[in-house]
């Protein structure tokens, strides 16, 4: 595409998964578009995460429908440079138009015209359609209770990569969803001291009865829920594809020789303090546990299926020492604690849109991606539309709901223009 464009009907902001998912429907709609991207296609993917990571499900499940992996296995969990290259295939593939390089510094709504005032970093665009497809891990955010120490080492999960990294000496990791306990059992494996606090989490198995726990939850309909449960809006998802796949098991985690801590609560004078409730979060994520393995065999009973029965499955270890005896207080220097690796999630930035589509917590205003201002859409998100919407098929389903609003408001405009 040309850098002198200044008129195009749908701008969509941010080229990772959801804006080349956008971008395909778009173009099978025959709507006119752009894909402008700050950094390079899946520079999440490819520059945000570490060294080993790999995609939380299998790649038979998490991929776009037009396109399978093509160096892994079916029932594989795919590297994360191999999904960084499938959606740059996937964009050539599907010849979307996308240009990297470029930000997106603001979007104004024109007065007494339709449409959209679009400020880049290559000059203006004209547009009567934005979307944002700039995702929900956008900031890495570290939590304000973060000591002031020189003498520390602290990172974001983002800015992990290999224990290589990191000096000599213990490491905390604070927060134990996915990219927390899979960077805390990697450093520990490595040779190093490791403690993980652990707050409130959902712990789905990584397969039961021969089945992966995306395909449980796909036909038990969960993928499809609408709305987190009441009082889970910042509960975690502890589930990993780690060396093959397998169940996050904290008990396990702490044979192995992980330091288990309740969630962090403050730091004074070298001191970490914990709240006194990992016992309590780890056996809430083992009622969600067990809660996913009845709905699984009531299904299976149900349907008359003939999958072996898996009652280890069922079977914990003892109450490690951590549980029943916590650890309130953790003097860093003494226990030789040099680093802090903060898995504390992230925020969003859409200060480059109005403001009015915003909400009183600078949060989108929209119905399952219509914004609240016509003409602005959003994907990518939580729950945009289903538990599933943050997930690479999940998104590709969204932004086909999406592109089908955009014309049918095309059309609207179309009669406008003709009468």
């Amino acid at each position: 595409m040309s850098k002198n464009i200044t008129q195009i009907d749908t701008l969509v902001v941010g080229g990772g998964q959801a804006g080349i998912a956008m971008s395909e429907h778009l173009s099978r709609l025959d709507v006119p578009h752009l894909v402008l991207e700050k950094h390079q296609i899946a520079h999440t993917w490819r520059d945000m995460r570490w060294d080993s990571l790999v995609a939380n499900g299998p790649a038979w499940h998490d991929r776009f429908p037009g396109m399978e992996f093509a160096h892994s296995g079916a029932d594989e969990f795919v590297p994360k440079e191999q999904i960084a290259d499938y959606f740059n295939v996937y964009a050539e593939q599907f010849n979307l138009p996308i240009r990297s390089g470029v930000e997106v510094k603001k979007v104004t709504k024109n007065i007494g015209s339709n449409g959209f005032s679009v400020e880049t970093s290559e000059g203006m665009i004209h547009a009567q359609h934005i979307v944002s497809a700039t995702g929900a891990f956008q900031i890495p955010t570290i939590p304000a209770i973060a000591p002031e120490d020189s003498e520390l080492y602290q990172i974001h999960s983002a800015n992990y990569r290999n224990p290589e990294q990191l000096p000599e000496g213990g490491v905390l990791v604070v927060g134990a969803g996915s990219s927390g306990v899979q960077i805390a059992d990697e450093l520990q494996r490595s040779g190093k001291d490791v403690y993980l606090s652990v707050g409130p989490h959902d712990r789905p198995p990584r397969s039961y009865r021969g089945r992966d726990f995306v395909w449980w939850l796909g036909v038990l309909g969960l993928w499809e829920a609408q709305a987190n449960e009441p009082g889970k809006e910042h509960v975690t998802i502890a589930v990993s594809g780690a060396y093959g796949g397998q169940t996050i098991d904290f008990r396990r985690l702490a044979a192995q020789g992980l330091n288990l801590l309740g969630r962090t609560e403050s730091f004074a004078d070298g001191t970490a303090y914990f709240r006194n409730d990992l016992a309590e979060n780890i056996r809430m994520g083992d009622e969600n546990y067990l809660a996913l393995l009845d709905q699984a065999d009531e299904y299976i009973a149900r349907n008359g299926l003939d999958l072996p029965p898996e009652p280890e499955a069922r079977e914990f270890l003892a109450d490690p020492q951590c549980m029943t005896k916590p650890t309130l207080a953790l003097d860093l220097k003494h226990n030789n604690i040099n680093s802090i690796i903060w898995a504390t999630g992230f925020s969003s930035d859409y200060s480059w849109l109005p403001a009015d589509v915003l909400d009183d917590n600078l949060m989108p205003q929209h119905q399952r991606g219509v914004g609240s201002e016509p003409g602005i859409y959003f994907l990518g998100l939580p729950w945009l539309s289903r538990r599933g919407s943050t997930f690479i098929w999940g998104v590709w389903h969204d932004a086909k709901y999406i592109a089908d609003q955009i014309v049918i408001q095309r059309q609207y405009q179309h009669y406008c223009a003709q009468n």
